[in-house]
């Protein structure tokens, strides 16, 4: 396995780019760590393919260098950064049969016999393809040879990483849940270099150790799950992450006080940077959902609508000629006189969509 530096990396599909909506890839900096686990999330067009293609050396980058363990790998093919990667859609040969398509890329590498058929059984259980592995891929579903694809890629032990694009588009919703389960569980055998596509925060989270949130061809928050859903970096983060997405108001500030129209909203502390920031847009308060408490004491409010979505109920609603969300039990009742409070802990202050730190 390796560490993978992406140094002040920058990418343009365009022949002479000048200024930075031609890039597809504005500037990434950022250290995979050896044996990590992360998923690169984000919306189409936000860049994490090209980032992904970068790696893998299917892509030359207009800037930057990249590094494996600390060696410059940026001028050097796929084949020679030693990268298994897994695409959106299947790539298998028909005519092999299931055992063949898991032996192909040890045989290719000249493996003993006896450790191609230990290693391809192995690879088998995981993926579950034990039974069929006589059987000739032509003849096989779609998440049946996408899970042949990525045994191709999990077979081999002696890679720097292994990557996927996108990887479970063509699988049905429980083979998604069981083939995240199955490579959750040899990441943590193994020990592999692993880099996730996707555009779903349920597959990013369940898989990812850390998460890379990209927007508009930057990285703008890289943490933990719990990270990004409690203390979302920028306001994309918090739109993105959760459902639904975190509330995101306009607001005044007034020492520790946000005012939100006639409402003044106590805060769990000063925020320390905003004058520096507020330059570059407007200060907002940001609240998930989950912390927006509703009952007959706080902030008065209309409700909207009450959609009942099974573990929970979503309370859509108006405070100061805003839209907000909150979420109560799945027996709660909304009150006559609906009120909210925001409670301080699930607060964050963001100025020119960037979080700001509070003070004491």
């Amino acid at each position: 396995m390796a560490r993978i530096d992406v140094n002040h990396i920058r990418h343009s599909y365009l022949p002479n780019p000048r200024k930075d909506s031609d890039f597809a890839l504005k500037e990434v900096h950022h250290t995979f760590e050896d044996g990590g686990a992360y998923a690169l999330l984000g919306p189409s067009g936000c860049g994490k393919t090209t980032l992904l293609n970068i790696i893998s050396g299917l892509l030359h980058p207009s800037h930057g260098q990249l590094l494996f363990n600390g060696r410059d790998v940026t001028n050097l093919s796929t084949q020679e950064r030693n990268i298994a990667q897994v695409f959106q859609f299947p790539v298998i040969y028909d005519t092999m049969t299931v055992y063949d398509n898991l032996a192909f890329p040890l045989r290719n590498r000249r493996v003993p016999e006896a450790d191609v058929d230990r290693k391809v059984r192995e690879t088998l259980d995981m993926i579950d393809l034990a039974e069929l592995s006589k059987k000739k891929a032509r003849g096989l579903t779609a998440d049946q040879k996408q899970k042949i694809s990525l045994g191709r890629g999990l077979v081999r032990s002696d890679v720097n990483a292994i990557l996927f694009d996108e990887p479970l588009t063509v699988i049905d919703p429980h083979m998604k849940w069981v083939l995240r389960s199955q490579l959750k569980h040899l990441h943590r055998r193994f020990g592999y270099t692993m880099v996730y596509v996707t555009h779903d925060q349920t597959e990013a989270l369940t898989f990812a150790d850390r998460v890379v949130v990209m927007y508009d061809g930057e990285i703008v928050q890289i943490g933990t799950p719990a990270e990004l859903f409690e203390r979302p970096r920028h306001t994309f983060v918090g739109y993105f992450i959760g459902s639904p997405g975190m509330n995101v108001l306009p607001v005044a500030l007034e020492g520790r006080t946000a005012r939100l129209g006639a409402q003044r909203i106590e805060l769990p502390g000063v925020p320390q940077t905003v004058a520096g920031k507020a330059e570059a847009g407007a200060v907002e308060l940001g609240i998930r959902p989950e912390y927006v408490r509703l009952g007959r004491e706080g902030m008065a409010v209309s409700v909207s609508k009450v959609e009942d979505v099974g573990r929970h109920k979503v309370v859509r609603a108006n405070l100061e000629g805003r839209e907000i969300a909150a979420v109560i039990g799945e027996d709660d009742e909304v009150p006559a006189d609906p009120k909210v409070r925001f409670d301080p802990a699930g607060i964050n202050i963001y100025a020119g969509s960037w979080r700001v730190e509070m003070g004491a």
